[in-house]
């Protein structure tokens, strides 16, 4: 009898559980069992091994029992990520490879026919898993994946792209190494900088429009949700993409957090490093879609946007169900997808930007020019209530700015001159930001409870300023906090200490209520 130990990991969420891939050769009838609560792919594994021994110039046991073991048995296990522990394991049960140099590594990747390896989802998680360890052994993974993990500082990671060269490095004592270049090779760390503050889409693309460009200043210099409201072809979809470019750059611990998502969704690209992510659904997009899923959970949309911006364009047009299921990630920061078996945390800290129309056919409020044929709106009161009232008060309550994008004239949009750049309003955000950083440690939209009471000083007049004003438009707690909140990024961007009645006095209005949810 004799038995192997091979390392590798699980995914479950954003964990990564050590599995140990335990084979067994035996005497008896001829057989392959895989067992330890492996899905559907993971139990394919048996043929991709056999012919991946076979083409790599090894010798399957065919006329052995063999037993492979996934433990822990109680963790689900997906995907064909086991391919190549599950065939170490055999050639070092066979004999074939020395079993007992591969406990200092732990090992990855799906196995092709011929013995190519190919890429896995959520190697920088797995990375990340042993970047928390003291003592965390080598990681050895195929291309694609390896130069994921290799983004984690401190990782070893070793890239194969053949189980013929990952063999070779264990072969025994006077052994024949394999004839011709081998393609293993352990993985330089690389070197962590900003990206060029340069952007291909800048805010001086879009003519006028200075109450929504402020409102983008305060929402980036805060982190602060925003909700536009205007006619077609005001600019709010030019306004939305051009809003993360106002963002700073990502710190390398938020970088790998927002990169471990996109490489558990399989969607990671390594021209995105350190780069705001930007998401923009369909408004089509499911709940699911929207929040994550399925089995095992999977990342939605708004995990996807962790540390980045979700623009939710054509805001009535989404499901309720899927508009109803950001109430609770808005406040939180968070999403738990629970199922029977087991549940998965996602991080979702992202910054809301919304964009609708003010009525179904999109014209409401518009204002015609004499001697100019403009669209009317010809929406019944009732229709316009109904459309608006998709949007549920709870969720409205939970957007901090509220801003109308009004339509301009074709003489303006041709002759104004170009607005002020995107470099500008960044510089001017960050000094904002940094200030809030340096005061309490948080952006403003991230300040409760004793920290808003220390931090958010209102003179006297200020207070019963906003006291007043509450009191007329009957505002929740969660809505005077939050006008609190923007007051105090206002002052911030003014460079104040103190809040005064004039910031109270316009972040009042980027919190007016709708008519249909007054």
């Amino acid at each position: 009898m004799r038995l192997s130990l091979v390392q590798s990991r699980a995914l479950v969420g954003l964990q990564s559980p050590s599995v140990t891939v335990e084979v067994h050769l035996a005497n008896g009838l001829p057989s392959f069992t895989l067992v330890g609560l492996a899905d559907v792919e993971v139990k394919e594994a048996r043929e991709r091994v056999r012919s991946a021994l076979h083409n790599s110039g090894f010798e399957f046991p065919s006329n052995q029992r063999i037993t492979v073991n996934l433990a822990p048995a109680d963790l689900p296990k997906d995907s064909g990520r086991f391919d190549l522990p599950i065939a170490l394991g055999i050639l070092a049960a066979s004999g074939q490879i020395d079993g007992r140099r591969l406990q200092q590594f732990e090992f990855a990747g799906e196995l092709s026919l011929s013995g190519a390896l190919r890429p896995v989802r959520g190697a920088l998680v797995m990375g990340m898993a042993l970047y928390r360890q003291d003592k965390a052994p080598h990681l050895v993974l195929p291309p694609g994946s390896a130069e994921e993990a290799a983004l984690v500082p401190g990782a070893t990671v070793f890239r194969a792209t053949h189980l013929r060269d990952v063999a070779d490095q264990f072969r025994l004592e006077g052994q024949a190494p394999t004839e011709g270049p081998s393609s293993w090779e352990r993985m330089v760390q690389p070197v962590h900088v900003h990206p060029h503050a340069v952007c291909a889409l800048d805010l001086s693309d879009v003519k006028g429009q200075a109450g929504a460009k402020r409102a983008l200043e305060i929402a980036a210099a805060g982190s602060h949700s925003l909700l536009m409201v205007g006619p077609p072809g005001t600019g709010k979809s030019m306004l939305a993409h051009r809003f993360a470019s106002l963002l700073p750059d990502l710190s390398v611990e938020e970088a790998l957090e927002t990169a471990s998502v996109a490489s558990l969704a399989g969607r990671f690209r390594f021209d995105q490093w350190r780069k705001r992510p930007t998401r923009h659904p369909h408004h089509s997009a499911s709940a699911v879609a929207l929040v994550g899923g399925g089995s095992p959970p999977r990342p939605g949309e708004i995990s996807l946007a962790h540390h980045g911006v979700l623009f939710l364009d054509e805001l009535p047009e989404f499901p309720r169900s899927a508009l109803e299921a950001l109430r609770e990630p808005l406040e939180s920061g968070s999403v738990t997808i629970s199922r029977a078996a087991h549940s998965a945390e996602f991080p979702a800290r992202f910054q809301l930007i919304a964009a609708m129309n003010p009525c179904p056919c999109g014209y409401a409020g518009q204002v015609r020019s004499p001697g100019h044929q403009s669209p009317v709106c010809r929406c019944t009161p009732d229709q316009v209530h109904r459309y608006s009232s998709k949007i549920s008060g709870p969720l409205l309550d939970r957007i901090d700015l509220h801003i109308e994008v009004p339509g301009q004239s074709a003489t303006h949009l041709l002759q104004a001159p170009a607005g002020e750049n995107t470099a500008s309003i960044r510089a001017r955000c960050h000094r904002a930001r940094h200030m809030a950083l340096q005061r309490q440690g948080c952006t403003n939209q991230a300040l409760s409870g004793a920290a808003l009471d220390l931090h958010g000083g209102l003179g006297t007049d200020a207070a019963a300023y906003l006291t007043q004003v509450a009191a007329h438009f009957a505002w929740s707690g969660r809505s005077t906090h939050r006008t609190l909140k923007i007051a105090r990024t206002i002052a911030d961007l003014a460079e104040s200490q103190v809040i005064a009645s004039e910031h109270i006095a316009e972040a009042v209005q980027y919190r007016r209520p709708f008519a249909e949810h007054r």
